[in-house]
This record gives C-alpha cells, sequence and structure tokens, in this order.
C-alpha cells in the first residue's frame, strides 16, 4: 500500500479495485450487517461446502451407507493432497488429513524421539500455543525427557538467536509455530529448520494460524514434519480434522506410537499383530471424520481457486491499512501495534494491545463487529481475504475507536468469560 488516506472514500476505491471481491458471494451470510474479523479463530462456512455436507449426509450416508466406504476410504490422503497442493507445498503423499491438533502433535513429537536415539531434549518457546506445551510437557513427563523452554517476545516472535543458544546435540525435536497466536509475528520456516538440522535435530512445525493464510512451502524449506488445522483459514468448520505431513524420505523411519485399524497394512484381514501401512497412512488411527474431510476438501479447493499469493496479497494490504488506522485513530486512545510491521513477518492477524482490551473487546462484539481477546492485553482482528472488504475494516475501526474514546465499553464486567 503505497498511499493512505483515512477517510472512507478510500477504502471504497480499495474495494473497487479488489479481484477477490466476488468470493464473498462464495460464502453463506446471513446477516449482512455484521463485520467479522476472526478468520484467524474460526472461518466462515463456504456455501458449497455446505452443499456438500448436505450431500454427503442425504445421500452418501442415507442412501449409500455403509456402501459410500468404497471411496470415503481414500479421503485422508485425498484431502491430504489437496492442502498438499493447494495451501502447503508439499508433494503427493506426504500429508494426511486426520484426528486434532493435540494429537497429531502427540504422534508425530513422539516419533520423532523414538528417531534420535540418544538425545533426551525437546525445544520449545513460552509463547507457543498452549495445546503445543502441554502435550511436549506430558510426552516429557512420560518419557523422562527435558523440556527446554526458550523465551520468545510475545509480540516480535521467536528469535535465531535465542533458538541457536538453546540447541546442541542432546536435542531430539523443535517444535514451533509458524505464524504466532497472539501476535501473528511470522517465522523463518526455511532459516530455522536449517538452524535446527545443522545440529542433527528433527523439525516439527505447527501451520495453525499460517495454512490459507500465508504461503507455506514445506518441501522447499526442508522441513521434517508439521501439523495444522483446518477450521481457521481454511474454513472447515468448527471441530474439523486437522492434517500432518511427514516427509517423504522419513516416512519408513518414523513409527507413530497410536496403533490403529487405519494405519493397518492390509486392514481388511483384520491380522493379529499390526503390520503399519506404507506411506503416509501409516499415520492414521482409528475411523476418519468424513464430513470434517470434504469440508477440508472444498475449503482447500476453494483458496487453490482464488490462488494464495493473491489471497496473501490482499491480506497485506489489508492489515497494513489497519495498522494504518490504528496508528491515526487508536494510538492517541492507549492502542499500541503488538504485531510486527514488516508486511513479511507479519502473518494474517493483527493484534492490539490495550490495557482494556478484555471489555473493550466485548464491546465490539456488541457493536457488530467480531475480533477476539487474548491475554494479557490483546485485541485481536483477522481480516479474511476472501470475505472481508476494506470498507468493513475502516468501519470496524471507526467503531473501535468511537468505543474506546467514549468508554462506552464500562459497564462491562471485567471477569473474563469461559470463551474470548
Amino acid at each position: 500500500m503505497t498511499t493512505f488516506s483515512a477517510d472512507r472514500s478510500y477504502a471504497q476505491t480499495l474495494d473497487a479495485a479488489d479481484q477477490l471481491a466476488t468470493f464473498r458471494d462464495r460464502f453463506v451470510r446471513q446477516d449482512r450487517e455484521l463485520i467479522y474479523l476472526d478468520g484467524n479463530s474460526l472461518g466462515p462456512l463456504p456455501v458449497r461446502t455446505q452443499a456438500r455436507i448436505a450431500e454427503v449426509v442425504d445421500q452418501d450416508w442415507g442412501v449409500g451407507l455403509v456402501r459410500s466406504w468404497d471411496k470415503w476410504i481414500q479421503l485422508p490422503r485425498q484431502a491430504g493432497d489437496m492442502v498438499g497442493e493447494h495451501l502447503v507445498g508439499a508433494a503427493p503423499g506426504q500429508v494426511t488429513v486426520c484426528d486434532s491438533v493435540t494429537i497429531n502433535l502427540y504422534k508425530l513429537a513422539w516419533a520423532a524421539l523414538d528417531a534420535r536415539p540418544g538425545r533426551d531434549v525437546i525445544i520449545t518457546d513460552d509463547d507457543n500455543f498452549p495445546t503445543d506445551r502441554y502435550v511436549l510437557q506430558g510426552i516429557a513427563a512420560q518419557r523422562g525427557c527435558e523440556l527446554r523452554t526458550i523465551h520468545t517476545d510475545m509480540d516480535a516472535g521467536v528469535s535465531v538467536e535465542t533458538l541457536a543458544e538453546a540447541l546442541d546435540d542432546r536435542v531430539a525435536l523443535v517444535e514451533l509455530s509458524h505464524v504466532a497466536y497472539r501476535s501473528g509475528a511470522l517465522a523463518d520456516m526455511a532459516g530455522l529448520t536449517e538452524l535446527v538440522h545443522e545440529e542433527g535435530a528433527l523439525m516439527l512445525w505447527d501451520l495453525c494460524h499460517s495454512v490459507g493464510a500465508v504461503p507455506v512451502e514445506l518441501d522447499a524449506s526442508g522441513a521434517d514434519l508439521a501439523i495444522g488445522c483446518t477450521y481457521k483459514y481454511v474454513n472447515a468448520g468448527p471441530g474439523a480434522p486437522g492434517f500432518l505431513y511427514v516427509r517423504e524420505d522419513l516416512q519408513s523411519l518414523l513409527r507413530q506410537p497410536i496403533w490403529g485399524w487405519f494405519s493397518q497394512h492390509d486392514q481388511f484381514a483384520m491380522g493379529p499383530r499390526y503390520d503399519p501401512a506404507p506411506g503416509i497412512d501409516s499415520f492414521l488411527t482409528g475411523t476418519p471424520n468424513i464430513i470434517g474431510a470434504v469440508a477440508v476438501e472444498e475449503g482447500a479447493r476453494l483458496i487453490g481457486e482464488a490462488g494464495l499469493p493473491a489471497l496473501r496479497a490482499k491480506s497485506v494490504e489489508m492489515t497494513s491499512y489497519l495498522i494504518a488506522l490504528a496508528d491515526e485513530w487508536l494510538a492517541p486512545l492507549g492502542f499500541t501495534v503488538a504485531s510486527p510491521r514488516e508486511a513479511a513477518r507479519r502473518g494474517g492477524h493483527v493484534t492490539l494491545r490495550h490495557d482494556d482490551a478484555l471489555p473493550i473487546s466485548q464491546a465490539l462484539i456488541r457493536a457488530g463487529v467480531v475480533g477476539d481477546y487474548r491475554t494479557p492485553d490483546r485485541l485481536r482482528l483477522g481480516p479474511i481475504p476472501l470475505t472481508t472488504s476494506f470498507t468493513e475494516v475502516f468501519d470496524a475501526l471507526d467503531r473501535l475507536r468511537e468505543i474506546t474514546a467514549t468508554k462506552s465499553y464500562a459497564d462491562i464486567p471485567l471477569e473474563q468469560q469461559r470463551v474470548t
């Protein structure tokens, strides 16, 4: 964005030039007055996904019954290849859609430790997403390993220098988030992966806040392992299955710890002993979530149609515009930008810091703008390139300015609700 004006007509000019504007009608929008800036938590429902789920329920399940397993059985790999092609830069046969992020993290971290005998250290950072930290804490306790937690600046993200200082020949696995959930800071995947490999450790990336929002190149970066969710920018719905990536040359070397029926070679032979299936299928567990997997397919297909480079370009323009408005209007009201200002180091959302962020976030929802709050004092705003207009960004920041200036949030209790 080379020019900037804090006038609404400027936003309207940007909207007129938006090549992705037609995609707004490809999503369910019951309340057209609502400004939804929470795609970093839950993506909206694509119209085609709604129809496809109805088709699976009414026809595949309702009419086909168990006979539909003939086509369902390949869905984890089929959806995984679509995620690999359109979203994470992975060649076929390296991604599968299954389970949840938590379970997939457990499987891959455990397998990685087994693949590095004689090493007993896992590294993560103290601002990593809670699930990541908790799972790794549990594995370290179960296996008698050391979990080495490095400090990360909450706004700037993972430091190369800090990670380098923590690495040594005892480290088996490093697990980090590609985009920080609080600030949106974007890590250097290729650079950090190379640093970890120099010490002989394996690198596992959490892509939950980057997949579908920023270009990801797992193969090109040399990444070993990755996990991710599909209910944020992939728009596959609440509780949609996660996915995992295992680089092809590692698949025969790693054995995940949850030996389930769907990862068994010659599954329907019902054999007495576990014999893992070849390739990425060995990282499956039990019966896959069929409705969720078709939603992942549709989400990946839609993003592929729009083109991730175009999505990223609009995302950068929108978040830069949001930051410019925050500097103009909100800085005098006590807000500071808690996301990297350099676009190349920022993911798909912007975080604003304010002492009263919690009640302000609730007042903003009351005013028809949905963002979310994260501790200790952060308001996250995640515009969605396929559905959010620049005018909506303008209007959202204008309402935020009014709420803060008039302190219309003063009547909202300070007690944190369970869901923020």
